[in-house]
């Protein structure tokens, strides 16, 4: 047999070959892994979606028309640019139905990632960028040891921070805008 013609692993090959526990994200033609988020980050990330899920996927105390998904892996270009946002939202009038299997083709409306000390460079350097040539509308940036987030919207393809709240602030921030939270929820 040549060797020159032996099998070589795609990327996304390698992503789904990673071992229990890790995740991985294809940006920018480069794998990228982490463990499981520490306890705060998951704090955080719970309580978020435990404030948006009732008013937005349920209209419970909302507006409704909403899917926000913890961790969906989502393909900008199928298994080729792939990034896990901690927490994605699509409104339901561009997103009827979630898929069918682990693949989430179509762009969300709004991300968030939750800043640790290990992600935190990657999210604001390589992943906002990203976010924002494939058209997210909004992104939101949490930071639990700070106790800050950070909301943007794009705007002419640039990002635009339309809110920086810390520590026990109110919470009324586009495009979730239609209820109020308090920021203190996330840090446990």
């Amino acid at each position: 047999m040549n060797d020159n013609l032996a099998y070589q692993p795609s990327l996304y090959d390698e992503l789904c070959d990673l071992p229990e526990g890790v995740t991985g994200e294809i940006l920018s033609g480069q794998l990228h892994t982490m463990p499981r988020p520490r306890g705060k980050h998951g704090v955080a990330g719970s309580a978020l979606g435990a404030d948006l899920s009732p008013p937005f996927n349920f209209g419970r105390g909302g507006p409704g028309g909403w899917w926000i998904i913890d961790e969906p892996e989502v393909h900008f270009i199928r298994d080729t640019e792939v990034a896990v946002p901690d927490l994605a939202g699509w409104r339901r009038e561009r997103m009827p139905q979630a898929p069918d299997d682990h693949r989430f083709e179509v762009v969300p409306d709004w991300v968030c990632e939750i800043l640790s000390p290990s992600t935190a460079r990657k999210d604001r350097f390589i992943k906002l960028p990203l976010y924002a040539q494939y058209g997210v509308r909004h992104a939101w940036l949490v930071d639990p040891d700070a106790h800050t987030l950070e909301a943007y919207e794009l705007r002419a393809s640039l990002w635009t921070l339309i809110a920086t709240l810390q520590d026990d602030a109110a919470v009324r921030v586009p495009p979730f805008d239609a209820i109020e939270f308090s920021l203190a929820d996330l840090w446990g």
